[in-house]
């Protein structure tokens, strides 16, 4: 079994987005953060796979989805501050 940092990391911030939605917004951002994310980047990473076979792509689009909650999260957040 092979050790593969950067799905580490994904994942760890993945759940430091998640649990941020929890602390900062309540239960119901944190559990849409968690189970959202969760439709959104599982078929938009197949398809990307399936259709061009580029990792490269698949990762960069998959970081981004990711980054994009996160600004997201941020600006409700200081928005209903």
């Amino acid at each position: 079994m092979t050790f593969h940092p950067e799905a580490a990391a994904f994942c760890l911030a993945w759940v430091g987005i998640a649990a941020a939605g929890f602390v900062l917004q309540g239960w119901l951002a944190g559990a849409l953060l968690s189970m959202g994310l969760l439709a959104i980047l599982g078929p938009t990473s197949a398809t990307i796979i399936s259709r061009t076979d580029d990792f490269a792509l698949e990762r960069t689009v998959r970081w981004s989805i990711l980054i994009g909650a996160g600004a997201i999260l941020a600006l409700v957040h200081a928005l209903s501050s």
